[in-house]
């Protein structure tokens, strides 16, 4: 009887299966005379960011803290804008991701493991990918962030695997660190490739 590599996936979202595209909010910024890549600087800095990853605040509330934060070198009429688009900004799945993950979970349990916001779940229906995972483990819905020890051992339980039997797959060098120190197999997502290798034991 051959034994499964890994009772379960754990994979982040953003940067991975999710990617939001830029494209209108830098076209903002250049008619505002701001750097590109401005409003994002501010939208992800942690004073900001956190709180909204966390469930503590709501999108509104975002908008508002990146529209404080451009202020200074913008009206206050284009901060508003920058930051309405930038929260609102489109995104796509990456066909290749999902389909290795449909293909996955007919081996194993999938667990999504992402800092992510509490409309998460009307980002997933958008893309027709409510059924891509066993659970989603979202930090604005437990309270805990990668890469916070807590979130880990939360997605390892409803998983319903023991650490040192889960691969752990995320974009960020932090949270796939603190994985391992947990006992888990860590992969540095950097694209498609890199998850399919990390699959085939279970994928063959």
């Amino acid at each position: 009887m051959t034994t499964k590599a890994f009772d379960a996936v754990l994979c982040d979202v953003d940067g991975v299966i999710r990617f939001f595209d830029g494209v209108g909010v830098a076209a903002l910024e250049r008619a505002a005379g701001v750097e590109e890549g401005s409003t994002a600087a501010v939208g992800f800095a942690p004073v900001n960011d956190l709180p909204l990853l966390l469930g503590r605040i709501g999108r509104a509330e975002w908008v508002d803290s990146i529209a404080r934060g451009l202020a200074d070198r913008v009206s206050e009429e284009t901060a508003r804008g920058l930051a309405e688009a930038f929260a609102h900004s489109p995104f796509r799945a990456d066909e290749v991701v999902v389909e290795l993950l449909r293909r996955v979970r007919e081996h194993c349990r999938v667990v999504l493991v992402t800092n992510a916001t509490v409309w998460l779940d009307e980002d997933l229906a958008f893309l027709g990918l409510t059924d891509l995972a066993d659970e989603v483990v979202n930090s604005s819905r437990v309270g805990s962030a990668k890469p916070d020890r807590r979130i880990y051992e939360i997605a390892a339980g409803r998983a319903g695997a023991r650490p040192e039997r889960c691969l752990f797959v995320d974009d960020r060098q932090e949270n796939v660190d603190a994985a391992v120190a947990l006992g888990m197999t860590g992969v540095l997502y950097r694209g498609p490739e890199d998850l399919r290798r990390a699959l085939a034991p279970l994928l063959g």
